[in-house]
């Protein structure tokens, strides 16, 4: 007997809306427009329950980095399954998936990381690194520093304490958030200014709002600095080339610790193994989720650089803290065997040489519509900003909902990206070939042009 009956499309609709909370929903919203029902998956594409075939250009949500049907995962948890399904870490125990893919982890990041703490997602990979840094600091018997520098529009998941630690304000409005300790600056986000300075100047300005941040505080309060290497939720800003250069300086000259958040940039995105690398910085640790498992099954944790670990160790005691899913044995099997692919077929080095390189050219072309303001892509993850002007650079106002439009259009018409105000953000697997690739650009130009069409009714 199936798992899962056959239903109709509007059966599961019907269904959907009458049970299901979807995240980041307006339901009474969705109630009328009903969810978009998708059953099956392979490569690059996705299904919907009618057999209409989408190009997945958001890689699910940023996390299918080795695209769709990959047989060795599916046999990877199927064996670990039938082996060993579940058990937990606590009261001094482990497995062999944990410690191997722990192994596996040191191996692919930067020497000072020796150690990761498993967690289920990127969000309680975030909680997990807020506790561990301020246990940190009270072993160091500096209890005061407690303070937690993040950007404005920056994602850090949606726990009380992720979203605490994001600077989207949307989300301090709800669920008692933030928490006392978060001080927030600028992001690094050269089209959303008054682009008077050049790029260079303007990431070095942003970069020294650190700094200024940091004395008004009081720097024997401040814990850490943490950011994503390039926003992806807040709309894949990707900083200017003298920004973070600038920010390692500022943070070892305070000595406060610096993290980089890894979940969406992590694991070759950017066409190194981490964002940490491509920007040439040194943290302390690294949050990760989404591409070690490449969405396959949910897994996320804390790479622990040796400042923090040592200290973790030799001076602690009990850190009381951890999950149930902590290292997971089946969700480890499949993250060891998705980084064997990720090795074994070069995907890392192939976003890097060829089709990053390749994709990247395309997309900028996009540029020359009449609607696009800027393009931007590092890797395989970039945006392109929808204006009114381009001569002047005149944006749409907010209630025309302009990147909604525009990101229903795509869908229509084959092509999942998504839209953060009037950004159209894309991420597709790393596995893209070229031919895909070009069918990714003509389906969003001609998108652009019925959105076009659209906005002028």
């Amino acid at each position: 007997m199936a798992v899962v009956q056959n239903r109709s499309r509007s059966e599961w609709q019907d269904l959907d809306r009458d049970h299901y909370l979807h995240p980041f929903t307006d339901h009474k919203d969705l109630g009328k427009k009903k969810s978009r029902i998708i059953a099956r998956a392979d490569g690059v594409y996705i299904y919907d329950v009618d057999g209409k075939k989408i190009l997945d250009g958001m890689s699910g949500l940023w996390c299918v980095n080795i695209g769709y049907g990959r047989e060795e995962l599916v046999s990877a948890a199927t064996r670990q399954l039938r082996e060993l399904p579940y058990y937990n870490s606590f009261f001094q125990c482990a497995h062999p998936p944990s410690i191997e893919l722990s192994r596996m982890l040191v191996e692919v990041t930067q020497p000072q990381f020796n150690r990761v703490f498993y967690t289920g997602s990127g969000s309680e990979a975030i909680d997990t690194m807020i506790r561990m840094v301020r246990q940190y600091w009270q072993l160091l018997g500096q209890p005061g520093r407690q303070t937690i520098i993040a950007r404005v529009n920056a994602y850090h998941g949606s726990t009380v304490a992720g979203a605490s630690l994001g600077g989207m304000k949307a989300m301090h409005g709800q669920g008692g958030a933030p928490l006392q300790g978060i001080e927030h600056i600028a992001q690094p986000y050269w089209f959303g200014s008054d682009r008077k300075l050049p790029p260079d100047e303007f990431g070095l300005q942003v970069a020294r709002e650190l700094d200024t941040k940091i004395r008004q505080v009081g720097v024997e309060k401040v814990a850490a600095f943490v950011a994503e290497p390039i926003q992806g939720a807040g709309g894949v800003v990707i900083p200017p080339a003298t920004y973070w250069p600038e920010i390692q300086k500022i943070c070892d000259k305070h000595g406060i610790l610096l993290i980089t958040d890894e979940v969406i940039c992590g694991f070759g995105r950017l066409g190194a193994w981490f964002g940490a690398d491509y920007y040439g910085v040194k943290p302390d640790l690294m949050t990760f989720a989404k591409g070690v498992s490449s969405g396959y099954l949910p897994l996320g944790g804390v790479m622990v650089g040796d400042r923090v670990g040592d200290v973790l160790i030799e001076k602690g005691g009990e850190f009381f803290h951890g999950y149930t899913y902590s290292g997971h044995p089946a969700s480890c099997a499949v993250a060891i065997e998705t980084l064997n692919i990720l090795k074994r077929e070069k995907l890392v080095e192939r976003v890097r040489d060829d089709i990053g390189p390749y994709l990247q050219k395309k997309w900028h072309s996009l540029a020359e519509h009449p609607m696009v303001g800027e393009t931007r892509m590092v890797g395989l993850m970039g945006a392109l900003e929808l204006v009114k002007s381009k001569s002047p650079i005149t944006k749409f106002s907010s209630d025309q909902g302009v990147g909604v439009i525009c990101r229903d259009i795509l869908v229509n018409n084959g092509l999942v990206m998504r839209a953060v105000g009037d950004t159209i953000v894309v991420a597709p697997p790393l596995v893209l070939t070229h031919a895909e690739a070009d069918e990714l650009i003509d389906k969003a130009r001609k998108c652009l042009d019925l959105t076009l069409a659209a906005v002028k009714k």
